[in-house]
């Protein structure tokens, strides 16, 4: 069911060298942007024309507008299940709660008398977000990239999610629903690499992005780094992952589940176990059978996902071994099911988020901790983090010097001036103290 790596028995090597002993999915983006180069500037020239042939071309839907006409937001809030619409409520609130708390504040800072440094947190001005709608539908992915956008008060915000066939060309009526309990009124019928277009060059229905966020297949993957430079992006997210570090202390019955629980979304996610423990690794091995035997998505996604090349046991020695692995594998999401969990936890360096003992679940994570599931795959959490409220600020330092505060440094700026070649540095300083300018 799934392949084993043992790395017991030898000192483990570290950085690179250990990390390409670890799983991990292929996923080229560098191939599949040749291919979305040319849609994203036949939208840049063609606009809402070109949206509406590649709706038709990828999606199998005829649409008259691209944009989501309010009814239909209203129609889908209207018809939403009460439970599913209580469920998305109380995420809404979770996820509100955690956000919050992260609104940085204007800070500022007295360097010497007379001379100050403020820095002062701006949301971007407008912002464009995607909700996949390939094999699932992700009305929590709507949460997650609308919650932080909102708390960090970005004024204009819009929303795009493929369009569906067996729903008349809209995005899934979960999605609208989802939208219009946020209050967001500006969604688009547009998905993959003509979302990030649109957004990036604008056409007639859709102003342009400064920034696009949220969670995308490699086509919007590929779009983002098209676009790298001229828009502001989240990052390239790749296939979700899982990582779980566990002892003898572990149930594999919930391991199992955990590793089952991510392989659902794609045949490329990844699922991998590190653990001390050959009973728990026989244990795992004896539950994924069982319990993928009776999983719905088995076939077309469960299966090829754990026995692919991205997913394994991977066996160690100590639970210090398995810190170097999780930290050189720094997995999206990185389960923590050990004695003293929270101990171990703390030692974590690279993971989009850490989820701690037998009762935080990823599948928590996903809808209902309040954290954030929007989180850097492949890798990217030894550099980067998961969308927040910083994900849509930007710092801004504000300088206020007095005449006396800068007669006090005047000599050191000039000298550092000169000692770099740029003397018209120096000369914007004396310029203003009567010092001798060249050319005075």
């Amino acid at each position: 069911m799934i392949s084993v790596i043992d790395l017991r028995g030898e000192a483990l090597p570290e950085g690179a060298a250990l990390r390409t002993l670890l799983p991990r999915a292929d996923f080229d983006v560098a191939a599949a942007l040749d291919k979305v180069r040319p849609i994203c500037e036949d939208v840049h020239h063609r606009g809402d024309a070109a949206l509406v042939e590649y709706a038709q071309k990828f999606d199998g839907v005829q649409l008259d507008q691209v944009k989501v006409p309010a009814e239909a937001l209203e129609k889908a809030l209207a018809e939403l299940d009460p439970e599913v619409r209580a469920a998305l409520e109380e995420s809404i609130r979770r996820a509100r709660i955690v956000h919050r708390a992260q609104r940085r504040s204007t800070e500022t800072t007295q360097v010497v008398p007379g001379g100050t440094v403020t820095e002062r947190w701006v949301p971007v001005d407008r912002v464009g977000l995607y909700a996949p709608g390939g094999r699932a539908v992700y009305p929590s992915s709507v949460i997650m990239d609308v919650v932080p956008a909102q708390e960090a008060e970005v004024p204009s915000i819009a929303l795009a999610s493929p369009a569906q066939k067996e729903f008349g060309g809209l995005p899934h009526p979960t999605i609208l629903a989802a939208c219009a309990l946020l209050g967001v009124d500006e969604v688009y019928a547009a998905g993959g690499a003509t979302a990030v277009a649109m957004f990036a060059y604008g056409t007639e229905s859709c102003p342009p992005a400064p920034m696009v966020m949220g969670p995308g297949n490699i086509w919007v993957a590929a779009a983002k780094r098209y676009f790298t430079g001229v828009i502001g992006i989240d990052s390239e997210a790749g296939p979700t992952e899982i990582a779980v570090l566990a002892d003898d202390t572990a149930d594999p019955v919930h391991v199992a589940s955990d590793l089952i629980s991510q392989a659902e979304h794609d045949p490329l996610a990844a699922s991998v176990l590190v653990t001390t423990s050959e009973a728990l690794a026989a244990g795992v091995q004896k539950e994924l059978a069982a319990q993928v035997a009776v999983s719905k998505h088995r076939e077309e996604r469960i299966e090829p996902a754990l026995q692919g090349k991205q997913s394994a046991i991977v066996l160690v020695d100590t639970v210090e071994d398995g810190l170097a692995v999780v930290n050189a594998y720094g997995a999206e999401h990185l389960e923590i099911q050990t004695a003293d969990a929270a101990a171990v936890a703390e030692r974590v360096t690279n993971a989009g988020a850490i989820f701690v003992g037998p009762y935080a679940p990823v599948s928590l994570g996903d809808y209902c901790a309040g954290s954030n599931h929007v989180l850097p795959t492949g890798g990217c959490a030894c550099h980067s983090s998961g969308l927040s409220v910083q994900s849509f600020l930007r710092g801004i330092h504000i300088v206020d010097y007095s005449q006396g505060a800068l007669a006090d440094v005047a000599h050191h700026v000039v000298t550092l001036a000169e000692a770099e070649d740029l003397p018209a540095h120096g000369a914007a300083i004396k310029a203003r103290f009567g010092w001798k300018v060249p050319g005075k």
